[in-house]
């Protein structure tokens, strides 16, 4: 497994390295520092500065120190990179020279107003078709909670996730959302019948989802007895489940095949608001 592990010397960047460290299996870490002076103003010489040096010493530091630390937590250190640029224009570039199965980053989980004014990890997980790994926080590592809905994105989040990561004594949640059937059209809403019995379909539908993904996961001897049916709209109830169970990982999948048609999508919804590290497999 190669991964890809983007840090700019702050603390959540390490600690995306800490949590993940809990659960890869075998993996090389490259990691990646942008020097981004894009900020200046374009008449300033930065050759002249001096400024050019001590953003290059900084950013070696800065990838010493995620040596040390890659190494210090057992995992496999692979290749420094600096990077002279806009920060997220240069991580796509590494991304496109060199092939990864992961991208590693933290996020500091902005709210509100800042959500839309600009988010280096967000942009990323937009503009990539390589699964990311994003951690808000410092967790347990402990519960894991796929995200399943019976789609072959679905699907592959688990297949993946079963690959690269280390399940075994977790504690795994699986969880589908239900459409309400009352918010369906008019007529149909009307009919108390036909929406108890649509209800019920949903109902043993959700069931035979979550029985095969118990069953692969049992295959690989990953223990999933815990599981909930919930109804409503998937990224609030699982984000709130997530909040309720204090989930450390969420595991969802994403189908990207055009840049930016991650936008608006049910996994990028749980990236924004869930309080949990969320990986998601493309």
């Amino acid at each position: 497994m190669r991964v890809l592990f983007c840090t700019d010397g702050s603390e959540i960047s390490f600690r995306a390295l800490h949590n993940f460290s809990n659960w890869r299996k075998e993996a090389i870490i490259d990691a990646i520092c942008v020097i981004d002076w894009s900020f200046l103003p374009e008449n300033v010489a930065i050759e002249d500065t001096g400024f050019e040096k001590s953003c290059a010493n900084v950013a070696g530091s800065i990838l010493d120190k995620a040596k040390d630390e890659i190494e210090n937590l057992g995992m496999q250190f692979g290749e420094p990179i600096k990077y002279c640029g806009e920060t997220v224009s240069g991580i796509l570039e590494q991304v496109n020279n060199k092939e990864y199965d992961l991208i590693l980053m933290g996020s500091h989980g902005k709210k509100g107003l800042q959500r839309w004014l600009g988010s280096v990890s967000r942009d990323i997980v937009n503009n990539v078709n390589v699964s990311t790994y994003v951690t808000k926080s410092q967790n347990e590592c402990k519960r894991v909670l796929f995200a399943a809905d019976g789609s072959s994105n679905s699907r592959f989040a688990a297949v993946e996730a079963i690959k690269y990561l280390d399940l075994r004594d977790k504690e795994i949640y699986i969880v589908i959302v239900l459409e309400n059937p009352n918010l369906l059209f008019l007529e149909g809403a009307l009919d108390t019948r036909w929406l108890m019995e649509i209800e019920e379909q949903q109902h043993k539908y959700a069931t035979r989802i979550i029985v095969e993904l118990q069953k692969k996961l049992h295959f690989y001897n990953i223990n999933a007895d815990k599981f909930a049916i919930l109804e409503g709209n998937p990224a609030e109830k699982i984000s709130e489940f997530a909040k309720k169970e204090n989930i450390d990982l969420i595991i969802t999948g994403t189908r990207q095949t055009k840049t930016n048609q991650f936008h608006g999508s049910v996994s990028k919804r749980i990236l924004e608001i869930a309080p949990s590290d969320v990986v998601i497999f493309k």
